[in-house]
């Protein structure tokens, strides 16, 4: 890989802090960077998903709540594997909160 190619792939990912900064104007110019450059795939999956890319830069929503919780619940249920039932397992859930 050439020294070129790597400052490429390095700037654009370097860029990708404008979804920290909100800075909704900067998508798409930064999306014509990726394509042209070696992190082509990651920009078609942006592409691809872009309403989503671009609630995830203009609103200050975020799901790491939900998912703090789902990854608590999966927890207690690995420890508890083969031993109750559904209803151990609420008594659990609702015990370690």
């Amino acid at each position: 890989m050439k020294l070129l190619e790597w400052s490429d792939i390095t700037s654009v990912v370097d860029e990708s802090a404008m979804i920290r900064k909100k800075a909704h104007g900067e998508l798409e110019p930064w999306l014509e960077r990726a394509c042209a450059s070696l992190v082509i795939s990651f920009a078609n999956g942006v592409i691809k998903d872009k309403a989503a890319v671009s609630a995830a830069i203009t609103t200050s929503w975020s799901n790491g709540q939900t998912e703090g919780q789902i990854t608590k619940l999966k927890l207690i249920k690995r420890q508890m594997y083969g031993r109750a039932k559904l209803d151990l397992l609420q008594a659990r859930v609702i015990g370690s909160t």
